[in-house]
């Protein structure tokens, strides 16, 4: 038994992730291929719809990323940079648990995708948060006030029939782990202004996929 096994309790979150990025539609990198532009950063955000780690319950709170990279994120990358936004509304035993989970040091997919990653973290921050996510998939929204706004309609086209989504399955680098499903998006907003962090932009490259976590193993 490892040692996070032994001292971190069960747990489980499940929920929505999504991204606005800098690469045009699709984003190469959830195909595991490089960015568009060979680099790529963008806003992350998580929505836990179900979640408990140990006793804590985690239902309904956020965290929001912003992250940067040179290189394909899955194979040879470099200037890996990250800063995290952790739902102010959690309370101490929330906030503690939410940081061993996007930490990885929980385990589960946030620790096996932080060592690919490896980004270095830029810093982090309790702040209000708001994510929504329309049921039907149609559209995304989350914003750190002042600091992010990131938004995306979901993708259409001429044939695409009415009410649908854009979806991909068996995707060859997803961002929240093996056998989810992405909803593809373009950003209506994609701003940050934080830790280092400074763009304004739309029109390029979202996603929307699903997350089943659990841990310590």
């Amino acid at each position: 038994m490892t040692e996070t096994a032994k001292t971190v309790p069960k747990w489980h979150a499940s929920g929505d992730w999504f991204d606005t990025c800098r690469c045009n539609v699709p984003c190469p990198c959830t195909f595991a291929q490089l960015p568009t532009q060979g680099e790529c950063d963008g806003v992350l955000a998580w929505r836990i719809r179900e979640g408990r780690y140990g006793d804590v319950p985690l239902d309904g709170l956020g965290v929001v990323m912003l992250g940067s990279f040179v290189g394909n994120a899955w194979a040879e990358h470099s200037d890996a940079y990250a800063a995290v936004f952790i739902d102010e509304t959690a309370d101490e035993a929330q906030r503690e648990a939410l940081q061993m989970i996007f930490g990885g040091e929980a385990g589960g997919w946030p620790a096996e995708f932080g060592e690919q990653f490896g980004a270095e973290m830029r810093g982090m921050d309790f702040a209000p948060i708001e994510i929504q996510v329309d049921e039907d998939l149609g559209g995304w929204k989350a914003t750190v006030p002042g600091r992010v706004e990131a938004s995306a309609t979901a993708l259409t086209g001429p044939t695409t029939p009415e009410g649908a989504r854009v979806q991909s399955t068996n995707l060859p680098g997803s961002e929240t782990g093996p056998g989810q499903v992405a909803t593809w998006g373009r950003s209506t907003a994609d701003r940050a202004d934080a830790f280092g962090f400074k763009w304004s932009r739309e029109g390029q490259s979202s996603k929307h996929i699903t997350f089943d976590w659990s841990g310590p193993n």
